[in-house]
């Protein structure tokens, strides 16, 4: 993959936001969060297999999503990786597989490795994975993915919701490949697709994964403030929809709704109270405890910081 030069502007991309993502170094704490996040939960849809594995994905999903040992999950998920890889080699035209594979390698990679070289690695598996299901199951996204931003957004526009679990993960291993190769200017020019896929997301179905995307869009426009071309306020509006379509049972939202909005605004009443709120909370919830704990683990470590933050 070639690097591109600072200011070199990418025919992919729109031009007027791709030149508010060059100026400014890209985040990589932020993403590799709400990457791990949406990844996790997105396992957990029933139609990511055929019927032949069905039945063990969902066990093994559950056994994960509702694990509250972050330790326990990330020395067994890699033995769930290389059996998504033989079971993708007997199957390789296997969407749900395809995609299964797709969001734990983004997964694992964003929240457990800290390697550069491997996480690098990893994310990439979980994009090509996402991009041979999107091959699979909708040729038209397939062939738009490399095309301008203009031409992918007319495509995502004709997306309809029979392709929900295809636009979230493709949106969210796009997402990982990008924070894992955050010095490649090329690959941030790619941002303003990501956030088509889940704009689209929202409209099709605001409440799909407990409002995930709201979460999603609430950090992509916290990043940078309003005068380096971020846009609080349509983050924090993103951020209050996450928490409402989960009914404040994602933890990970007002998580990251203090981290990178509040911060952003140097609110510290409004830090300290979501954060607090957060520590407060019970984090077993079905199909959110790992969320949930990892979430409490980082508004602790935010508390802290915060005393000198602000």
């Amino acid at each position: 993959m070639k690097a591109a030069c600072a200011g070199r502007a990418r025919p992919n991309g729109s031009p007027d936001r791709i030149s508010r993502m060059m100026g400014h170094t890209w985040r990589t704490a932020a993403v590799r969060v709400v990457v791990t996040m949406l990844a996790l939960a997105a396992t957990g849809c029933a139609s990511l297999v055929g019927n032949a594995t069905q039945g063990l994905s969902r066990s093994l999903t559950s056994g994960v999503l509702e694990s509250d040992d972050p330790q326990t999950v990330a020395d067994g998920l890699p033995a769930y990786l290389i059996l998504l890889d033989g079971l993708i080699s007997n199957d390789p035209l296997s969407a749900g597989l395809l995609l299964a594979a797709s969001r734990l390698y983004g997964a694992y990679a964003g929240g457990f490795v800290e390697e550069p070289e491997r996480r690098t690695r990893l994310a990439d598996r979980s994009f090509a994975y996402a991009k041979r299901a999107t091959c699979v199951l909708d040729e038209p996204l397939c062939a738009a993915i490399d095309k301008p931003y203009e031409e992918f957004a007319a495509t995502i526009a004709q997306v309809d919701d029979d392709e929900l679990d295809l636009v979230y993960g493709l949106g969210t291993a796009w997402a990982g490949v990008i924070e894992a190769n955050a010095d490649d200017f090329d690959r941030i020019a790619e941002l303003p697709k990501v956030e088509a896929l889940f704009h689209k997301l929202t409209e099709l179905a605001p409440d799909h994964d407990h409002g995930s995307a709201f979460m999603y869009l609430g950090v992509m426009s916290s990043l940078r403030p309003e005068a380096l071309g971020g846009n609080p306020a349509v983050g924090k509006a993103a951020f209050e929809q996450a928490i409402a379509r989960s009914q404040g049972r994602n933890l990970m939202a007002p998580t990251l709704y203090a981290q990178y909005y509040a911060r952003l605004m140097f609110d510290q009443e409004l830090h300290d109270k979501l954060l607090n709120d957060v520590l407060a909370a019970d984090p077993h919830e079905p199909g959110l405890t790992l969320i949930n704990v990892l979430a409490q683990k980082r508004a602790k470590s935010l508390l802290e910081s915060g005393k000198d933050y602000f």
